[in-house]
């Protein structure tokens, strides 16, 4: 099927030309490189490792990041990318945004000179992996009471811990681990190799099958001091990494929602039943219709967001709200597009079942609808519904 992208209130007339040539580069390669390998790697649980290197060359990683060898395009043309990958997976885009958004951006804007000199540019170049590892087996929603310590030995600290759910965890080079030391949380980069430090791919998925996911572990693992990320007291500092992948989620959920709605427009049109085809029945065009207008009404908060983002003026709640409602969307859009498609929506040569049980995972992973929900009824209320007594 020829992918149609939606674009009903002409959104393109509100993007430059850079962003426009930005989206259309990101989407010829999700559609002659990625999309015909996307399905098979799916259903093997492999994320496709050979595509690093072309969306290197694209500029994809840590591409809204200056210097360092990254693209440091503006938020606008890095959503539509983001947009574009989702639109051929979740885990495609997830790679992106680990990548960029959480380690590179947390090395950019935590770490030394040195650090960033030793790290960005390999990374940027796809010669290099890098994980976030902040979530844990027993800490997820709330990442304050992590209990991955580093504990000060002379020169050294000495890491002891675990991490679940970490995308390109198995992969990584590097990996920004998270941990409680002197009293506060605090980033340290650990490289593959180092003794104590492992990793444990996580098997059995039935979602986000292209993602790499792994468990880190962490026992008396002795990294150099210089290693820990000096910015980083607190448990602002991931967050602000969490706030900038929460946006490209956004964006990306978009993707996946227009790649459902162009499927269910499409087949509905082919697809014959007594003697018509099921486009002409009143029940599939109000599918049909309300996937348009919740995907519209996500398009523009995007848009509007990315440029409150561009102009320095965006708030964490705001972004918080565009990742909870776009994401719902894009998974209500996928269980439409399954319903349209009947039996063959469970088929692995149709997208929406893919991008189905993928939103699922989106939709709990860098905080889940119910947090982001608690986020902003504290912001309009003044209210913490969080712990005790919320």
């Amino acid at each position: 099927m020829t992918f149609k992208a939606p674009d009903y209130y002409q959104l393109d007339e509100l993007y430059s030309d850079e962003e426009l040539l930005v989206r259309s580069s990101v989407r010829k390669f999700v559609e002659e490189r990625a999309l015909p390998l996307l399905p098979a790697c799916f259903e093997e649980g492999r994320f496709p490792r050979e595509l690093i290197g072309e969306m290197a060359e694209l500029g994809l990683l840590g591409a809204n990041l200056e210097g360092y060898g990254c693209a440091g395009i503006g938020p606008v043309a890095y959503g539509l990318a983001l947009q574009e990958l989702e639109r051929g997976d979740s885990g495609l885009r997830s790679f992106v945004s680990v990548q960029g958004s959480l380690g590179m951006y947390a090395i950019y804007a935590h770490g030394t000179e040195e650090q960033k000199s030793r790290w960005l540019p390999e990374l940027a170049a796809g010669k290099k992996i890098v994980c976030f590892g902040l979530t844990e087996p027993d800490f997820g929603s709330n990442p304050s009471g992590l209990q991955t310590r580093a504990d000060t030995a002379g020169d050294e600290y000495i890491l002891n811990g675990n991490k679940m759910w970490i995308t390109n965890g198995s992969i990584a080079d590097v990996a920004v681990i998270w941990a409680q030391c002197d009293g506060e949380i605090s980033g340290f980069l650990v490289e593959s190799g180092t003794p104590g430090f492992s990793s444990t791919t996580q098997k059995g998925k039935w979602s986000l099958r292209t993602s790499d996911t792994a468990e880190l572990h962490l026992e008396d693992c002795r990294i150099p001091s210089d290693c820990r990320l000096p910015k980083t007291t607190g448990l602002k500092a991931p967050l602000m990494c969490l706030n900038q992948a929460r946006y490209g989620i956004a964006w990306g959920a978009v993707g996946a929602a227009m790649a459902c709605y162009s499927e269910a427009l499409d087949y509905a049109g082919s697809r014959v039943q007594f003697g018509s085809p099921i486009s002409s029945y009143q029940l599939v065009q109000q599918k049909l219709v309300d996937m348009l207008s919740a995907i519209t009404a996500s398009q523009l908060r995007c848009q509007r967001l990315g440029r409150l983002k561009e102009s320095g003026a965006v708030r964490p709640q705001q972004i918080s709200l565009a990742k909870r409602d776009n994401v719902a969307m894009a998974l209500e859009c996928a269980r439409n597009t399954r319903d349209v498609l009947g039996a063959n929506g469970i088929m692995e040569e149709y997208q929406c079942g893919r991008h189905m049980r993928n939103l699922e995972s989106v939709k709990t992973y860098e905080g889940t609808h119910d947090i982001h929900t608690l986020i902003l009824g504290n912001d309009i209320t003044g209210i913490s519904a969080f712990g005790e007594g919320g």
